[in-house]
């Protein structure tokens, strides 16, 4: 029987929702997939198999369309995974095991009809991602991050961790540069804070960016970057890279390395903060501190680096010195005092972010590293998020100014001090 001849054989077809199962198997028996075949080979033989050959009234014009796409899909791509990774505006894919597929759409976490047929159609998607990184997922090593070829980061919890099959979590980033007008747009900052927060990385203010899980800390951070001097020689350190800086010509990116399926051959990014210190930057742009390297990026900050950037999450401004605290203790055995010494000396502003209960993400409060008083890190709060009201599933609010910047002295030392006493009058 001829692969045309296979199609066309739909007399035995089930009804209702088994029509469009037996056609995708129907459909993938008959493709011959013992030699490499080409996207285009793939898509032709989609055509004639199901947009010419298959004869069934039951199935409409549009849903062949959607079948096909469908079957290319679990042949090349990543299953019922891709047409969510192909939507701009969803944000983030949670996949519970076969059966469940959760979608976050405009704040708004959504669950889908979309599941995998099989187990093992999962487990081949699962294989696919790992297996593009360098990576190895079994029983014995069941956790797995990695990074799809747009950037998207992905998490994989396999059994015997994950009890109901594996989970995978992919966290999508546009594909847009967002800059602060597109956030001004969004009202996640005011244009005059926004300004602001321009003179302080133009002149070279060491920033912290604070926030929970999925409140914007990477964009924003992206954002604050594009405002660096392009004439500088700027060093980018990621786990996964995620920063897009315009502009600069004297751009050098690295991207830390987890160890290959031996158990070796990591770089981290404590390891590279060190090696960078060597590379003659002018600013250091982290995209997150979690543990011991929080020591090294201090280091970095109070060693001429100024202007370096850098995010953590917390749940407060107060809370990130807390856990920068944490971290240092993680790698070194010193005295909280002089830790505290050494992040006040570091830190110039701590930028703090968040995710209101409408689903929008906003800077909630922007603080100076102010002095050490009885041992502790007081906080010089410059501008605070006041809600005015909330309508219609929206939250209307603005960035109320609470206190003026103690510490001009780098405004002064750029020619920035008139601009900013011009935009705070």
């Amino acid at each position: 029987m001829s692969l045309s001849d296979d199609c066309r054989n739909d007399k035995d077809i089930g009804n209702d929702k088994d029509i469009r199962n037996d056609i995708k198997k129907r459909v993938l028996e008959s493709l011959d997939l013992t030699r490499e075949l080409s996207d285009e080979e793939i898509g032709v033989f989609l055509d004639k198999c199901i947009l010419d050959d298959l004869d069934d009234e039951r199935i409409s014009l549009k849903e062949k369309i959607r079948l096909k796409k469908e079957i290319f899909n679990s042949i090349r791509r990543l299953d019922v995974i891709t047409e969510f990774l192909e939507d701009d505006e969803i944000t983030e894919i949670m996949v519970n095991g076969t059966k469940e597929i959760f979608i976050e759409k405009h704040g708004s976490i959504i669950r889908t009809d979309k599941k995998f047929e099989s187990d093992e159609r999962l487990m081949t998607v699962v294989r696919q991602i790992v297996s593009d990184c360098n990576r190895r997922i079994n029983e014995a090593q069941p956790i797995v991050d990695a990074r799809l070829s747009d950037g998207s980061r992905v998490n994989i919890v396999m059994q015997p961790i994950s009890l109901d099959g594996p989970i995978v979590t992919i966290r999508k980033f546009p594909k847009q540069n967002i800059g602060i007008e597109k956030l001004i747009e969004l009202k996640s900052i005011d244009k005059d804070v926004a300004d602001f927060l321009e003179c302080l990385v133009k002149a070279g203010y060491n920033i912290f960016i604070s926030g929970g899980t999925g409140s914007g800390k990477t964009t924003f951070l992206n954002a604050l970057s594009n405002y660096i001097p392009k004439s500088e020689r700027i060093i980018t350190i990621e786990d996964s890279a995620e920063l897009r800086l315009e502009g600069i010509d004297n751009l050098v990116r690295l991207e830390a390395r987890n160890a290959n399926v031996e158990g070796e051959n990591r770089v981290t990014i404590r390891d590279l903060i060190k090696t960078s210190l060597r590379m003659r930057p002018d600013r250091i742009v982290i995209g997150e501190i979690r543990d011991s390297a929080a020591i090294d990026l201090l280091a970095a900050m109070n060693t001429g680096h100024d202007g370096s950037l850098s995010t953590g999450h917390a749940n407060s401004s107060y809370d990130m010195l807390s856990r920068l605290e944490t971290m240092v203790l993680m790698g070194v055995d010193m005295p909280v005092s002089a830790i505290r010494m050494q992040i006040a000396a570091a830190l110039d502003i701590i930028v703090h972010l968040g995710r209101l209960r409408d689903g929008s993400r906003r800077v909630l409060n922007i603080s100076e590293v102010d002095k050490i008083i009885d041992g502790v890190i007081t906080l010089n709060c410059l501008y605070q998020f006041e809600e005015k009201s909330f309508e219609k599933g929206h939250i209307a609010g603005e960035l109320v100014k609470k206190g003026g910047l103690k510490n001009t002295g780098k405004l002064e030392a750029a020619g920035l001090y008139e601009k900013y006493i011009q935009k705070n009058m």
